[in-house]
């Protein structure tokens, strides 16, 4: 399996509801690391995974009204607690978007699968991982 990561940071801010939450029940602040790998079986004509260039426009668009926004307040968020787990899936499905639409340029249509991972510090990560599909 081949693959090609991007990188880019948001800045965000949100509250949690419920006592699981402990002090992050009060709004805080976050800087994620949110790296997007892009998986595929067989390289394209051109010897590639993805359009790199094209991959990581894709994700600083897709992060980019996210970024320095109080998620609390964001209509699409509404009653979800934006954990970094659910950032993780958000920003997946937008990618794997991408990719289906060919945003990703040439032969993102065979792209297996994406990995989102989202590091919250040196010590913590998640990530949603799954295929493309259609």
């Amino acid at each position: 399996m081949y693959a090609v990561e991007v990188r880019e940071h948001i800045m965000i801010a949100h509250s949690f509801r419920g006592a699981l939450f402990g002090p992050a029940q009060a709004l805080h602040g976050a800087t994620f690391v949110v790296d997007v790998a892009f998986f595929r079986e067989e390289l394209t004509a051109e010897g590639v995974v993805v359009d790199i260039g094209r991959a990581h426009e894709a994700l600083k668009a897709t992060l980019a009204p996210l970024n320095y926004r109080n998620l609390d307040e964001l209509p699409q968020f509404s009653g979800q607690n934006t954990t970094t787990e659910f950032l993780a899936r958000h920003i997946f499905d937008a990618m794997a978007a991408a990719a289906r639409s060919g945003a990703l340029g040439p032969g993102s249509e065979g792209i297996a699968r994406i990995r989102v991972m989202l590091h919250e510090s040196h010590v913590a990560r998640a990530w949603y991982e799954g295929p493309v599909g259609a």
